[in-house]
């Protein structure tokens, strides 16, 4: 599989992201060597930005990242960093979600509902009631104040995650790294989060097996403030 460069930057770092982690955890579920040890490797990163920690350097190919289309302008020095940054931090919360897992805790089906951040965070709680210490965690990663931040906040809730056997789609998320580092891409993404946080519902309660999505942050309905006007008061009216 590999990453088409004329895909927009957001779509890039996702599309990036899903091509490491699919054959790893294809592999680490079946015990193969390698991918037990890469993902030993990339756990220590959980957290830590990517300059923090050379040695994961060569461990995931990202040369995608450097391919420019023809008739596009290459990224910039800044584009670059929010790029590798948000496919690291996605690539070593996975590693650290999948870690003693036997079941694939990357979910990403773009034909069903791929498992958004803020459904998974609301799959944490009992049917039809809030935990407020999970809400409050998941307030706490809305209000980072930058991406160090945020990464060592998500890694606090994708402990709880793995706990309870919740998977994330690392494709989306990495796509929402991105984006939350582009100028107005904080209130986007938070958006997102909340109205996906807001939208779950139980299969009992949809009928369904499929979660709701937290939606793009690019697409109408994202940015569409009269249907959403109440789906982020989740994040919006706390601070930390």
């Amino acid at each position: 599989m590999t990453t088409d460069p004329a895909l927009a930057t957001p779509q890039r770092v996702g599309s990036i992201t899903g091509v490491i982690i699919g054959p790893l955890q294809e592999d680490y579920l079946d015990d193969r060597p390698y991918a037990v040890a890469a993902l030993a490797r990339l756990r220590r990163g959980a957290g830590k930005e990517f300059a923090q920690v050379p040695d994961l350097w060569g461990l995931a190919d990202t040369a995608a990242l450097y391919e420019q289309p023809p008739a596009r302008r290459p990224l910039s020095e800044d584009e670059l960093i929010h790029a590798e940054d948000a496919v690291h931090v996605a690539l070593t919360l996975w590693a650290l979600h999948q870690q003693s897992r036997r079941k694939a805790m990357h979910r990403s089906d773009r034909n069903t509902a791929p498992m958004g951040f803020g459904a998974a965070v609301r799959r944490l709680m009992p049917r039809n009631e809030i935990d407020e210490p999970v809400r409050k965690r998941f307030v706490r990663v809305g209000n980072a104040p930058d991406l160090a931040a945020m990464a060592l906040r998500l890694r606090d809730v994708v402990l709880l995650l793995r706990r309870e056997d919740i998977e994330l789609d690392y494709v989306l998320l990495a796509e929402q790294l991105y984006r939350w580092q582009e100028p107005g891409g904080r209130d986007l993404v938070r958006r997102a989060w909340g109205r996906s946080f807001h939208a779950y519902r139980t299969p009992e309660d949809s009928g369904t097996d499929d979660s709701p999505t937290d939606a793009s942050p690019a697409s109408p309905a994202a940015t569409d403030a009269s249907a959403t006007a109440d789906a982020t008061d989740t994040i919006d009216k706390d601070a930390s």
